[in-house]
This record gives C-alpha cells, sequence and structure tokens, in this order.
C-alpha cells in the first residue's frame, strides 16, 4: 500500500466556510478512555502521544489493573468540524498524577471541558472537576459506559455532588456518534450560559 496516499486519504481539509474555532479539553482520571474519545470522533488523525507502561511505572501508574499498557504521556490532540461553521480542536488531557501539572496548560484559550467518568472509579474525576471549578470553566460530565450501568445518572450526580446546572449524560468513547454527541451537548451548554450572561444585567 502506498503510505503517502493512505495518508491523504486519512486527511479530512478543514473546510474554507469555517469561521469559529473553539478549543475543548477532555479531562479524567487515568484509563477512563479520553484517549479512545479523541481517536473516535477526530476527523484528522489524531496526534497522540501514548507510550508503552513499563517496569518503571509499576506503583506509580495503574495500569495493570485496568488492562491498560499504554498511557499518554502529554496529550491527544484532535479535530472535528460540527458544521460547516464551527470546528473543535480536542484536547485530551493525561490522567496520571504525574502529569496534572501539565492541565493548567492545556486550560490556558480552552472554552469548556468534558470529564469523563468511569462509576467503577468514580474517585479519580474528583480532581478534574475540582481543577475546572478552581478555574472557572464550563463543563459537562460524561459517564463513559464499559458495559451495562449499575448506576442511575442521578445516583452518579449525588456521589460526584454535581450541581444542577451540570450536563451529566451516557456515552460509549469507541462510537463516533456518541463522542460527537459529548461534544454537541458541551456546545450547547457553553452556548446556553453565553446567553444568560448577555442577558443578565
Amino acid at each position: 500500500m502506498d503510505f503517502r496516499s493512505s495518508e491523504q486519504a486519512a486527511r479530512t481539509p478543514l473546510p474554507s466556510t469555517a469561521r469559529d474555532g473553539l478549543k475543548i479539553v477532555i479531562v479524567g482520571g487515568f484509563g477512563v478512555g479520553k484517549t479512545t474519545m479523541v481517536r473516535s470522533v477526530s476527523e484528522i488523525r489524531p496526534l497522540s502521544t501514548e507510550e508503552t507502561m513499563t517496569q518503571a511505572g509499576i506503583g506509580i501508574d495503574d495500569g495493570g489493573s485496568h488492562g491498560k499498557t499504554t498511557t499518554t504521556v502529554a496529550f491527544d490532540f484532535g479535530r472535528i468540524s460540527l458544521n460547516e461553521h464551527m470546528v473543535l480542536y480536542l484536547f485530551g488531557a493525561p490522567g496520571q498524577e504525574r502529569f496534572w501539572f501539565l492541565w493548567d496548560r492545556l486550560f490556558s484559550g480552552t472554552l469548556g471541558a468534558v470529564v469523563l467518568v468511569d462509576t467503577r472509579r468514580l474517585a479519580d474525576s474528583w480532581y478534574s472537576i475540582d481543577r475546572l471549578e478552581h478555574h472557572g470553566m464550563p463543563f459537562i460530565v460524561a459517564r463513559n459506559n464499559f458495559g451495562q450501568p449499575e448506576h442511575t445518572l442521578e445516583q452518579v450526580r449525588q456521589a460526584l455532588d454535581l450541581s444542577a446546572d451540570v450536563p451529566l449524560i451516557d456515552c460509549d468513547a469507541r462510537q463516533r456518534d456518541s463522542s460527537k454527541a459529548v461534544l454537541l451537548t458541551l456546545v450547547n451548554h457553553l452556548f446556553a450560559l453565553s446567553s444568560v450572561r448577555e442577558t443578565t444585567p
């Protein structure tokens, strides 16, 4: 197979009509599916900084318990055009605590965030929510279903102590349509917040 032609076929050019670009960050605990979401929804070949986990990570990264053999060491990057005018630039943040120092840099210029959660490890999401609230950044929460959910979304909301105005939805990060629905929910949330600010005296 001709590598060059396959590369070109994998690229979707940015529409000439694009006029609005939004930077979005996807955060969450280690192994919740952030890299998977960026890969599933991006219309360009994603930039990935996944590296193979080594013996040096034992006791530091919790990969073995999740069956993970690779881990993001900087960030993932992808792009999706929601329509002919709006483009989202997606940044998937690393989930391990030792890379949290990168988050403040990733948050710079970001309009909103998706907190991806795994209900089997809800406590891993608390840091993400805390940092976003600290920055005053709008966000939504998406439960990435790895199987049949054992809890209702309302139970998840209560466990995470989410306010009623934070959207909480289900998704499957492996599915493009599902991941795109998550991003649309965030964009609609951002527009709703913007409209409220514009009408508030």
